[in-house]
């Protein structure tokens, strides 16, 4: 390690005994200047708290207990540490994703196991008070598959640009938009319809205002594009370079710190595909996949020149330099080990 240290912690979500994991609770990382991470310990006991989503002002961190069906606030507390902060709130079945409002005044929960899409309205602590359901899922593609529904399967929030929310629903293949409005929640736009069977799981917004989606079951990516307010869908195209492997699922996609390049992982090849920006924002063309540098790549984070992958199954984070001319990584340069990490959020 290098002996100036940056003073950002990443948490990360992570599975305990519960959800199958070895982890006790949220981690904590922190950030070194040469790109290494180092493994600071446990930051609170908590039960699979898979994701979490920290507050845009306030030192507060949101998680959910997936197997409990529950979503959790904690306050920061000392070097690195973590306290619950008010009572857990109900969720849904397989709660999976948490985001919270730029200004702070909600989170958003997504529920893989049921479909539910919910909001907690917050307090000027950062506490979650009111707990509002949106409406739920209605399969766009219901005809395709007569006689036996389809399960909704909500998996990730999104804050846009504008002020609206993007949600993904993976057992539908639709993405919703909604508007927020106080003491009701979230009030539905409008709705993209993604091809059958493709199952989009997670998004990030371009600077453009495009919207690009991984689907977790074709291993695809998408744009949606904002037509007078209006989302459309306006490509589609593979996320490696190599195509997908049987058992293969896409997990994350995130963008380079200037949007000029995407990348996706994806689990059981194992592999990290870095996708070239064309089109003014409109295309997303495979250039390079490259081994992960562990096993089950669940989560990943682009900071500066570096791309950091959280590795379920292999209890490591892997560290590439990024190629500030060609968006490319190299060959892992760094590896900790930290139990069953699921996702990696920076403090701020």
């Amino acid at each position: 390690m290098t002996s100036g240290t940056s003073d950002t912690i990443i948490w990360t979500g992570t599975y305990t005994p519960d959800g199958g994991g070895r982890a006790e609770g949220i981690g904590a990382l922190r950030e070194h200047q040469d790109g290494s991470l180092e493994w600071l310990g446990t930051a609170v006991t908590a039960q699979s708290p898979s994701f979490v989503a920290v507050h845009p002002s306030l030192p507060v961190v949101y998680a959910v207990a997936e197997q409990r069906k529950m979503v959790q606030a904690y306050r920061r507390t000392g070097a690195f540490g973590l306290e619950p902060q008010g009572a857990s709130q109900a969720a849904g079945e397989a709660t999976c994703h948490v985001a919270v409002d730029p200004q702070g005044r909600f989170v958003t929960a997504a529920c893989w196991g049921d479909g539910q899409v919910l909001l907690y309205e917050l307090d000027s602590d950062g506490g979650m008070t009111g707990r509002l359901p949106a409406p739920p899922s209605v399969d766009p593609h219901a005809s395709l598959s007569p006689g036996e529904p389809r399960q909704s399967r909500a998996h990730a929030s999104l804050m846009l640009q504008d002020g609206r929310i993007m949600t993904t629903d993976l057992g539908h293949d639709i993405l919703r938009i909604w508007n927020y409005e106080p003491g009701t929640g979230l009030v539905a736009d409008h709705e993209v319809a993604l091809p059958y069977g493709s199952g989009p799981r997670h998004l990030v917004q371009h600077p453009n205002g495009n919207v690009f989606v991984v689907s977790e079951y074709s291993v695809e990516v998408f744009i949606v594009r904002p037509e007078a307010g209006t989302f459309e869908l306006v490509f589609r195209g593979p996320a490696t370079s190599g195509g997908s492997q049987s058992g293969d699922s896409a997990a994350e996609i995130c963008l380079s710190q200037d949007g000029r390049f995407a990348y996706v992982g994806v689990r059981g090849s194992n592999i990290v595909s870095t996708l070239e920006v064309n089109g003014g924002g409109t295309e997303l063309l495979p250039v390079l996949d490259v081994a992960s540098g562990g096993d089950w790549p669940r989560h990943h984070l682009v900071r500066g020149n570096w791309l950091h992958v959280a590795h379920e199954r292999s209890d490591n984070v892997a560290t590439f330099a990024l190629d500030t001319v060609t968006g490319l990584p190299g060959a892992v340069i760094h590896d900790v080990t930290t139990p069953s990490p699921t996702a990696l959020v920076p403090e701020r």
